[in-house]
């Protein structure tokens, strides 16, 4: 690898640690030594390039520093038409349209060479079912989450039994034949899933939730990992 592309490569590296992170992490993940590692962190610096740290300590990017707009690897092509694939056959009509247009300005910006390889990347994610449509436009959902709204659902459970429901939405599972919410539901005071296909109404509200999105997403994760532990454990009756 060119010196330029190897100064380039370490500087993405240190941009997705938030902590200082060693010379010998930083070794293992971009394949040279430790020596190369603190030569090139010194002409990072010398560059203009803030890394602070020290030897035996760590290296961190601070925050602010962005790079100037880079050109996508082979890999990475094939690494983002893998998740538009994936998205596109598993989204509502609505989410698929912005697919297709995310798809359409990326090959607009790729140079031939590299377009022809985003379209043939050979990665795909089969669906092996028919998905089931959803009851409500999905839109508002995403809506929701990113404005951080409650939202108000009537729905009809698995057991047939139509509830209406105060929700504060965390995140969107997209399945094989399914897709997913996730929240905070006010009505049973804990963490919930609820399928799309199964909302038959739904309203955004203009209260927003009184905690962060991020902050109820681990909450969730807690929550989870807590079930699957217990499960794994025998434990399972004391959910």
């Amino acid at each position: 690898m060119a010196r330029a592309d190897r100064l380039m490569q370490l500087t993405q590296v240190l941009r997705r640690y938030r902590r200082p992170v060693t010379a010998a992490a930083l070794a293992e993940e971009t394949r040279v030594s430790e020596r190369t590692i603190y030569r090139d962190i010194i002409s990072l610096q010398i560059s203009g390039v803030p890394v602070r740290g020290e030897a035996g300590i760590g290296y961190v990017l601070e925050s602010g520093f962005d790079l100037p707009p880079l050109m996508l690897t082979p890999e990475e092509c094939e690494a983002l038409m893998l998740g538009l694939r994936f998205a596109r056959d598993r989204a509502d009509p609505g989410f698929q349209r912005v697919i297709d247009d995310t798809r359409a300005k990326i090959e607009a910006i790729l140079p031939a060479n590299l377009r022809d390889i985003f379209n043939s990347a050979p990665l795909f994610a089969p669906t092996y079912r028919a998905q089931m449509p959803g009851g409500v436009d999905e839109g508002l959902l995403r809506r929701a989450l990113r404005e951080s709204r409650k939202i108000r659902i009537e729905y009809r459970d698995a057991k047939d039994e139509a509830t209406e429901r105060v929700i504060w939405p965390v995140l969107m599972g997209y399945f094989e034949t399914t897709r997913g919410l996730i929240g905070w539901c006010e009505l049973r005071q804990g963490f919930r899933h609820f399928r799309t296909d199964r909302i038959l109404a739904l309203d955004v509200l203009e209260e927003r939730m009184p905690r962060r999105r991020l902050v109820l997403m681990k909450e969730w994760e807690a929550a989870r990992d807590a079930e699957i532990s217990a499960c794994r454990d025998g434990r399972a009756d004391d959910f």
